[in-house]
């Protein structure tokens, strides 16, 4: 059986032990795009997160249905649509791709269903007359509008009150009460529309999360995903329209991410004008140091942005990939899967001979495991269990430094190298090799450096005739230059290689 672990839900607003429907296994919604535009960097760390969690439950050994939805036909596709002078599923098609493309940019997972709104109106029209047969619901004008105040439990997950609820529908003609909201929406000119009993129109936003989750997972579902902006008025929709329809408690666990900040505290977003969109963060950074990035604190809190955010995230993933070259380099030929009883007792034994920095990293890499799946366990706790990564990190570079480690260090690197390796696993992080790793960087960052491979390699040439020469001054100062450029110079018995210092 898979392991338990405990998860803050929204709902009841405390951490609970998670307890699926059925053994062994999670569904998963988790809200996706409205398709009018690119996905920019407060967007994906919805994604990023819920990507990383359905990794890690699979790694644990769950079985997990992933399913996340396009919102392809709305308000704002279709004003964006005819400001194109394009018709809205064009717009709504070209924006899925150009989604797709972000998301393998960034290496996540594909869901197992990707349900779109247009492709789901059999089943929002058959919740929408489950509503209105059960008076929940009522139509007006064309328009179908939900009953807020047939639903006894509105406001159990925002903590809203109904009497003091407005909805953006405010004084339309037909509407009951100013809570209310619409599922149907009457057809205007030039607008998209489908037939329904009410007439020529199209759903509203929120009946369409309600149907396709159904469609998907079912009446009840295990865990619903999104970002905290969804919880009021979306997801509170949702439970209204789920429960009142589906005669059936909606979801179990409401989990949702913590938005992400710019530096005047804003949310980012598009109508602010302060977006990076991520089509453009991944042509300048590894993908890697993106998800490092949203990964770095607790998925439910705040998480700041600045101009230095990838690059403060590029740095630390940069560490991580250098202690494990540093246990390869002591590693040798071994194989690093090998964690026999033979190497376990070859590692006691080199440990106490090399003294406390050997003590220490055996240490740190034997309890690595228990301690990382400790925190992912404790409502997924990726910034204490990357905690523990860096810890690791700092005890094998400290063990690196001793003189006998590349000759001795073989068996506890070992040790250290399976708990990297358990890191590309359950989180995504450093499934390259330092090679590819190095050569992505260079090849995303020389441009924001402001030089080429060419002239690197024409100054190291220079330098290395310098050196020939004896002209010692010469080769310091084109190392100095070099470094000026954030170029790091490595000599070895091998040769001459460089670095981009990040």
């Amino acid at each position: 059986m898979p392991e338990p672990f405990k998860l803050y839900n929204t709902l009841t607003r405390k951490v609970e032990d998670f307890e699926p429907q059925q053994p062994g296994h999670v569904g998963l919604y988790v809200c996706g795009m409205t398709v009018y535009d690119h996905c920019h960097v407060g967007h994906a760390r919805a994604m990023v997160v819920f990507d990383t969690f359905v990794r890690y439950l699979r790694h644990r050994s769950w079985d997990v249905t992933f399913v996340r939805n396009f919102t392809d036909v709305d308000d704002k596709i279709i004003a964006r649509a005819n400001q194109c002078g394009e018709p809205s599923a064009d717009l709504a098609q070209r924006y899925i791709d150009a989604f797709g493309h972000d998301m393998t940019a960034l290496g996540l997972l594909t869901p197992d269903q990707q349900p779109r709104v247009t492709e789901s109106m059999d089943a929002i029209l058959e919740m929408i007359s489950a509503l209105v047969a059960d008076g929940h619901a009522y139509a007006a004008d064309g328009s179908v509008w939900f009953s807020v105040k047939t639903f006894d439990e509105y406001g159990k997950l925002s903590g809203r009150k109904v009497d003091e609820l407005r909805s953006a529908d405010e004084g339309v003609p037909g509407k009951a009460d100013p809570a209310d909201f619409a599922v149907w929406k009457a057809s205007k000119p030039g607008e998209p529309s489908w037939p329904s009993p009410w007439g020529p129109g199209r759903p509203g936003w929120h009946i369409e999360c309600s149907a396709m989750a159904k469609a998907t997972l079912g009446a009840t579902i295990d865990i619903h995903g999104g970002g905290l902006d969804l919880v009021f008025p979306h997801h509170e929709n949702e439970i209204a329209q789920s429960e009142c329809g589906n005669h059936a408690p909606y979801v179990r666990y409401w989990m949702h991410n913590g938005l992400l900040n710019v530096a005047s505290g804003q949310k980012m977003g598009k109508s602010l004008g302060n977006v990076v969109n991520i089509e453009d963060a991944v042509k300048v950074f590894p993908a890697e140091a993106i998800r490092l990035y949203y990964l770095q604190n607790h998925y439910r809190s705040p998480l700041p942005w600045d101009d230095t955010a990838l690059s403060k995230a590029l740095s630390m993933l940069a560490r991580i990939y250098e202690a494990r070259e540093a246990a390869e380099a002591m590693n040798g030929a071994g194989a690093a899967e090998d964690l026999s009883a033979a190497n376990k007792a070859a590692a006691d034994k080199v440990s106490k001979e090399l003294g406390a920095a050997a003590i220490e990293c055996l240490q740190v890499a034997r309890e690595f495991e228990a301690r990382f799946y400790t925190a992912m366990d404790n409502d997924f706790n990726t910034a204490q269990a990357l905690g523990h990564v860096f810890e690791l990190a700092r005890a094998v570079n400290r063990l690196a430094n001793h003189k006998k480690a590349k000759k001795r260090g073989g068996p506890i690197a070992r040790e250290a190298l399976a708990a990297f390796e358990l890191l590309a696993t359950a989180m995504g992080l450093c499934t390259a090799s330092s090679a590819e790793f190095q050569a992505e960087v260079k090849r995303k960052r020389l441009g924001v450096l402001g030089v080429t491979v060419q002239e690197i390699e024409a100054l190291l040439e220079q330098r290395t005739q310098a050196r020939a020469d004896k002209d010692w001054a010469r080769a310091d100062a084109i190392r100095e230059a070099l470094e000026a450029k954030n170029i790091v110079v490595m000599d070895s018995p091998e040769g001459v290689d460089w670095r981009i210092r990040v």
